[in-house]
């Protein structure tokens, strides 16, 4: 993951995230960057989704995006994951993602 490749545009409109994920953390956060990804935390445990689905409403809220917006894409059962994004461009992606340290409580 050390690599300086940029996500990548799925199609117009669709832009694609890597993410690095920690489950079973103390509060659920935007972390910042780690090599090509974003790293992420999220309190729920890697278990049946959970920590998919709350990777997936940190994304929407830090995003300022509807949840159905966002998906997981691939790395349903890693830390590794792609995401899918509805409705921006990578750069406005990236802003919000480095501004929105959005926390859980």
């Amino acid at each position: 993951m050390q690599s300086t490749r940029q996500p990548a545009v799925a199609s117009r409109g669709t832009v694609r995230l890597r993410l690095r994920v920690s489950p079973g953390a103390r509060r659920s956060e935007v972390v910042g960057r780690l090599g090509d990804a974003w790293k992420l935390r999220v309190r729920s445990a890697p278990e049946r989704g959970r920590a998919n689905d709350e990777v997936s409403e940190l994304l929407a809220r830090t995003l300022r995006l509807p949840a159905r917006d966002v998906r997981v894409v691939s790395g349903h059962a890693s830390r590794d994951k792609l995401v899918e994004i509805d409705g921006l461009t990578v750069g406005e992606a990236e802003r919000r993602l480095s501004s929105g340290k959005d926390d859980i409580a």
